[in-house]
């Protein structure tokens, strides 16, 4: 029960985060609620599929799809009026929002994706593969559809917190410690990282 929650608590933030990127985009609402389930549900299909789950979960149970949906169509109807946007502190406003929906929907894919690739029965490096590509796999499906360079590319640290995370889910399940604070440590460990590269813009080296 535990791990479902956090599974769709990712998606609902992962639904926001493109919904937003879509209102920001100027789509109307039918693609606000597609690229916000794109966002939301694309994480989850690159996981079962690298692990030979088809179809893949978040296509065969409904509660995956009603929320996402639900959540993207719900952001779309409480959007702040559309002048707003053209303001460069309401433009701040938005984006930074998608960067923290971005990070919370970040660090519950990874400690879910991982958790799933063990209980698949795949090795640890593997888990640990598969809920990284699992937390970035929403976010790129989102920025390509946008024309967008992914974020996990370009901005601040980004695939680090996740590594990191996914590896103590995996110490966790080899060392049998409770699975539920495993989980929720692990979901603050790369939040946390992740939200604060943000603020202190910590950036990857770049070139000259």
């Amino acid at each position: 029960m535990s791990f479902l929650i956090l599974d769709l608590l990712g998606v609902a933030v992962f639904a926001v985060s493109g919904a937003l990127a879509a209102i920001r985009a100027r789509m109307d609402v039918f693609g606000v609620v597609v690229l916000g389930m794109t966002t939301a549900l694309g994480g989850g299909v690159v996981r079962d599929v690298l692990l030979g789950i088809t179809p893949p979960s978040t296509l065969r149970q409904w509660p995956y799809l009603l929320v996402a949906a639900l959540v993207a169509l719900a952001t779309f109807l409480l959007r702040p009026a559309g002048g707003a946007y053209r303001s460069r502190p309401a433009g701040a406003l938005v984006r930074r929002t998608i960067l923290v929906a971005d990070a919370l929907g970040l660090a519950l894919f990874v400690t879910t994706g991982t958790a799933t690739g063990l209980a698949a029965g795949a090795p640890a490096v593997t888990a640990c593969l598969v809920g990284a590509i699992s937390g970035i796999g929403g976010g790129v499906a989102r920025d390509v559809l946008l024309r967008e360079i992914p974020m996990v590319l370009h901005r601040e640290i980004y695939a680090l917190p996740a590594v990191l995370g996914a590896a103590l889910v995996a110490v966790g399940s080899r060392l049998d410690w409770p699975s539920t604070p495993v989980l929720v440590a692990s979901a603050a460990l790369i939040a946390g990282l992740r939200l604060l590269a943000i603020w202190r813009h910590w950036d990857a080296p770049h070139p000259k």
